[in-house]
């Protein structure tokens, strides 16, 4: 009998990495371990309110080491000589400058404690003015760039962020060969080959928030960037113009790494992706399947065979790419900047003054029951066309039509609206925030058939999720797993490694199934219609005045 093989799943969220051990012929997972990063813990390198979140190297590089072992220490070493594989997935657009060796400028002494050295995080906006230059350019002649992210760039993304970095640092401008997104550098790292200049990348990453494409021959022209500031001139040279799909390898572990991880230098390392593409692999997407990814934010993503969509433009969305979820098919995205974070802001405005009045204790006990709480009794409430309406930007807006210098609203209230009544307006703002997301796919010409739900909303808060299938007017599956993301990564991994032919064999092998279902309920959906269409013209006021 064939021994048992297992894959490694690699999962770095905001906040934690997730280490994810899966059996490749049935999907168990045989071990697991987090780490919460302690520098971005204690909101080291970061400005809230300039809308700046940077995260150090350090944080990655030992969570990369403790969450293996602490995943692996209980494996006898026959068994840990089975593990063939390891793939990655991290937050995106996330970049950081390097050097000529590829080493991120915050990991030698002079950027140690520079933000500018380290990682950009995905909800960073320092660059809105960079990505609104980037738009005014690409949309006034030639080429546009834009036309496979949907037309506009956001200032989450790989361009935008450079620039900025570039024009407000000259340190950062003197000593940066190249810049290199965090599930390429990890991947490169497990590696030991982290040259930029030959470093395989993500497809996913590249199509999505760097603008690559078959059609331009790679990244935005150096005519392209040298006009938008000359400070990129030059820089599309040293960074790549090839990109790869996640079910291809990116190397084999070095050796160095495998005596830290004890486990053999064959191990295969597949090339990296963002969290929400193989969270979706785990998800077990299909064609014109809708799956969300609900954490601090939203990732939302759909494929669909090239043949049958390849030649749409889908306008305002967060891109369409070749293979960057399932290599072969056509990978799209779209999200919300904030979801389980706008909860979490009203968790605090209502904490705070608790813990200045009452102390740090009073507050954490009232923080761990008020969510649950407010969602127990908003369940309760009826859904009347009378109730207050919210608007879900309260990080601006990632898709459809990527703004993030917008607000949120909330309009309606009156003497009687409590807690439990802004909570509720709260959670239907980020609802009609994903049927916005819905209706632009469908109007585009990309039919929705199934939504398919992960990720931490998606497990925890019943209220959220019936609340969403009502909006939405569509029956939603949760999946089984809790690490769907790792899932995904360790899907990548085994056919990387040569154990599954392709994604969807993996899928069938690897898949945890669904545990939840939400049908809409009738009498509700045709009232959210009402409120839907007062959320669609609040949102036109305050982005429009009128």
């Amino acid at each position: 009998m064939e021994q048992e093989k297992y894959t490694i799943g690699l999962d770095y969220g905001t906040d934690s990495v997730r280490a994810l051990v899966v059996n490749t012929g049935t999907g168990e997972s045989v071990g697991t371990a987090v780490y919460y990063y302690p520098r971005w813990k204690k909101g080291l390198y970061c400005d809230a309110a300039a809308s700046r979140f940077r995260q150090h190297p350090l944080d990655y590089l030992e969570g990369l080491e403790k969450a293996i072992t602490e995943a692996l220490k209980n494996f006898p070493d026959e068994v840990r000589q089975r593990v063939v594989g390891i793939s990655v997935d991290t937050t995106g657009s996330t970049p950081v400058a390097v050097n000529r060796e590829g080493t991120p400028l915050a990991l030698t002494p002079e950027f140690a404690e520079n933000p500018n050295g380290m990682f950009i995080l995905w909800k960073d906006h320092t660059a809105n003015a960079e990505a609104e230059e980037i738009n005014e350019l690409a949309h006034r002649e030639g080429t546009d760039f834009t036309k496979y992210v949907g037309g506009i760039y956001s200032s989450e993304w790989f361009w935008a962020k450079i620039l900025h970095t570039l024009r407000v640092d000259e340190s950062i401008r003197e000593q940066a060969f190249s810049w290199v997104e965090h599930c390429d550098w990890i991947s490169a790292v497990l590696t030991g080959q982290t040259d930029p200049l030959t470093m395989k990348r993500s497809r996913c990453a590249a199509g999505h928030k760097a603008m690559w494409h078959e059609e331009f021959e790679g990244l935005p022209s150096d005519d392209f960037l040298t006009q938008l500031d000359p400070l990129l001139a030059g820089l599309r040279d040293r960074l790549y113009t090839d990109t790869c799909t996640s079910d291809q390898a990116m190397g084999t572990l070095s050796a160095e790494w495998a005596e830290k991880l004890g486990l053999s230098p064959e191990v295969v390392v597949g090339v990296g992706a963002f969290d929400a593409h193989m969270g979706a692999v785990g998800a077990e997407i299909e064609p014109y399947t809708f799956v969300r990814v609900m954490g601090t934010s939203t990732c939302d993503m759909l494929v669909a065979p090239n043949e049958e969509i390849g030649h749409l433009l889908i306008r305002g969305i967060c891109g369409q790419v070749d293979g960057s979820i399932i290599p072969g098919m056509l990978g799209t995205e779209a999200g919300q900047s904030a979801y389980g974070d706008y909860y979490a802001w009203f968790q605090r405005l209502i904490t705070e003054p608790v813990r200045a009045l009452l102390g740090d204790e009073a507050a954490d006990a009232l923080g761990e029951k008020l969510i649950p709480y407010l969602s127990e009794q908003a369940a309760r409430l009826p859904v009347t066309q009378n109730d207050p309406v919210a608007t879900d930007w309260i990080n601006g807006r990632r898709t459809p039509d990527a703004n993030h210098t917008l607000k949120a609203a909330l309009t309606g209230l009156n003497l009687s609206s409590d807690a439990v009544m802004v909570f509720k307006s709260l959670v239907e703002a980020t609802a009609f925030g994903s049927r916005a997301i819905v209706d632009r796919f469908v109007s585009e010409g990309v039919p929705i058939r199934q939504v398919i739900a992960i990720g931490g909303v998606a497990k925890k808060s019943p209220f959220v999720m019936q609340t969403l299938a009502d909006v939405l007017d569509m029956p939603i599956k949760v999946t089984r797993s809790d690490q769907a993301c790792a899932l995904g990564a360790a899907m990548n991994a085994a056919v990387a490694a040569g154990v599954h032919p392709d994604l969807f064999a993996a899928q069938r092998a690897m898949g945890s199934g669904f545990d939840a279902y939400y049908e809409p309920r009738k009498e509700q959906v045709e009232i959210y219609k009402l409120l839907y269409s007062k959320y669609q013209s609040l949102g036109k006021f305050i982005e429009h005045g009128y």
